[in-house]
C-alpha cells in the first residue's frame, strides 16, 4: 500500500509540473502574440503614412522645385526645342523593302 501511495504522489507531483510547464508556455506564446499584433499595428500605421508621403512627393509642382533646386535644371528655350515629324506610311515602305 505504501508503495501504491509514493507512486500516486510522485505521478501527482509529475502532472502538477507539467501543468504549470503547459501554462507557462501558453502565456509566454500569448505575450508573444500581443506583441505580434502590436507591431504588425505599428507597421500598418508606418505603411500609410509611406503611402501619402509617396503621394505628396508624386505632386508635379514638388518634382518641378526640386528639380529645379537640387538639380539645378532649366526649363528648354523655345529655339533650342526642334520637333520632328515621322512618316509612318515612309517608314512602313522602307522596313517592307528591307525585307
Amino acid at each position: 500500500m505504501t508503495k501504491v501511495c509514493l507512486w500516486l504522489a510522485v505521478l501527482l507531483i509529475g502532472c502538477s509540473l507539467s501543468l504549470v510547464t503547459s501554462q507557462q508556455r501558453a502565456r509566454r506564446v500569448f505575450i508573444d502574440l500581443e506583441r505580434a499584433q502590436a507591431r504588425a499595428q505599428q507597421l500598418e500605421v508606418q505603411w500609410d503614412q509611406l503611402q501619402l508621403e509617396q503621394t505628396g512627393l508624386s505632386k508635379v509642382s514638388l518634382i518641378d522645385s526640386r528639380a529645379r533646386k537640387t538639380l539645378a535644371m532649366q526649363p528648354l528655350a523655345a529655339d533650342r526645342t526642334l520637333h520632328l515629324s515621322i512618316d509612318m506610311v515612309a517608314q512602313a515602305r522602307a522596313r517592307e523593302a528591307s525585307r
